[in-house]
């Protein structure tokens, strides 16, 4: 089965990430946002929400939270797992660059460095300033970035890679996911081909194939800072990775917090 390219997180894809992504308990980053949420504030918005990797475990934890994705399918795991905690939360079906929500919010966290997945220049300018128009005075877009090849890495991955294999123990079923990747340093967007496989019983049932061309723009520190400057940020941290030590020119994962003022 080929998926159209519309929204990314469709059909098997978003249930694999669920499995594959759904535990934040030892991430990195889980920890990093406490601690900028219990300095910038409440409430906060989780963009890019997904099934509820961290909306729901800091909905747990009594933190005024409120979550949007752009994946009505990604959306409905979120309220189902949400249900079976007894858990009741905003969730909302919007893209970063439209965003229009009813309230503003302290600390506002796009994880995983989803906003990376906006393509055209234009449409990631807009989203910015999005974002921050639905910030309170004094609080912080929180967005990491990640570089999209090592230094030294093959611009080109042409043989699929296993990248990931669980089993869900509710029914035992197994799922993988393989991909392929190229990337052009000028235009700096990666394209991606990856292949989901579900599993039961030893027998294949599902499988499908998802192509996005692009499907990723990279970004250098620099750039990355441009985007929050031109939305009119001047209060900025980079970090590097989810630490609060100053990010250097050589990481493959840096944060940017900028204050609205």
């Amino acid at each position: 089965m080929i998926v159209p390219e519309d929204y990314e997180y469709h059909g098997l894809l978003a249930e694999t990430w669920d499995l594959l992504r759904g535990d934040t308990s030892n991430w990195e980053d889980r920890f990093f946002y406490l601690e900028l949420i219990e300095k910038y504030g409440q409430p906060v918005l989780d963009v890019g929400c997904g099934t509820g990797r961290l909306l729901l475990d800091y909905l747990a934890q009594g933190i005024d939270i409120d979550g949007v994705d752009n994946s009505p399918e990604m959306l409905a795991l979120c309220r189902q797992k949400a249900a079976a905690m007894g858990q009741q939360l905003n969730l909302y079906e919007q893209w970063m660059q439209s965003l229009a929500l009813p309230r503003a919010y302290g600390t506002i966290l796009v994880p995983s460095s989803s906003f990376q997945l906006i393509l055209e220049p234009e449409m990631a300018e807009r989203a910015v300033w999005r974002l921050k128009q639905h910030l309170l005075p004094g609080g912080a877009l929180v967005m990491p970035f990640m570089l999209l090849r090592e230094p030294g890495e093959a611009l080109d991955h042409t043989e699929w890679k296993l990248m990931a294999e669980k089993t869900r123990p509710t029914d035992g079923a197994i799922f993988r996911k393989f991909s392929l990747s190229r990337y052009d340093p000028a235009e700096q967007l990666e394209h991606t081909e990856d292949r989901y496989e579900k599993w039961m019983d030893g027998q294949l049932v599902a499988q499908e194939h998802h192509r996005r061309s692009p499907a990723t723009r990279g970004y250098t520190q620099e750039q990355a800072i441009a985007r929050y400057h031109q939305a009119g940020f001047t209060q900025l941290h980079v970090y590097h990775g989810f630490t609060f030590e100053p990010a250097v020119q050589e990481d493959m994962i840096f944060t940017i917090v900028g204050v609205r003022n």
